[in-house]
């Protein structure tokens, strides 16, 4: 993370984190990272904080209790489409995130979208702490998981417009 939140202006400035998520050793798991590495490059509006997760999934759920108001995370998600797809996801609705299944066993290293946010809800349930009103997932369908550092030729080739899309979003996000 990038240190403390910022605080909400007193202009009612929503405040908005953007989470770059996966592993660089696994081929396009990368994407996330790289998108965020891209996306420091931009000039985005004060409100927003960028934040290289990584594998530290469970280090976001606790920070995002800090009063976000909107979360974009960044990752590979497997759809079933060709490579280098990108994805829109909005996953602000706990109930359409409940998958119905019991969670499987939280592992710090193996933090899916999906496992975050569900640990979110359990630790705002806990807590009596608020969820971001607005959960997006800017996903890409990855091409190739195995080990090794570098993203494959699509998923390479979808960053450039990944970081228009994510720039595109906190922007819209800034002035509502």
């Amino acid at each position: 993370m990038n240190g403390p939140a910022p605080e909400a202006g007193a202009s009612g400035t929503a405040r908005t984190l953007v989470a770059g998520v996966g592993n660089i050793f696994l081929g396009d798991d990368g994407f996330g990272v790289e998108t965020l590495r891209r996306l420091t490059r931009e000039e985005l509006p004060s409100s927003v904080e960028l934040a290289d997760v990584g594998v530290r999934g469970v280090h976001l759920a606790y920070e995002l209790l800090d009063g976000w108001d909107t979360l974009v995370l960044v990752d590979v998600t497997a759809r079933g489409g060709e490579p280098g797809t990108l994805y829109l996801i909005d996953a602000s609705n706990a109930d359409d995130r409940s998958s119905g299944q019991e969670p499987s066993p939280l592992d710090g290293h193996r933090m899916t979208p999906d496992a975050v946010l569900a640990l979110l809800d359990t630790l705002c349930a806990g807590t009596g702490a608020a969820p971001p009103r607005r959960i997006l997932v800017v996903g890409c369908e990855p091409a190739c998981l195995d080990e090794g550092i570098g993203l494959s030729p699509q998923v390479a080739a979808a960053v450039p417009e990944a970081v228009r899309m994510v720039t595109g979003l906190v922007r819209q996000d800034a002035v509502v």
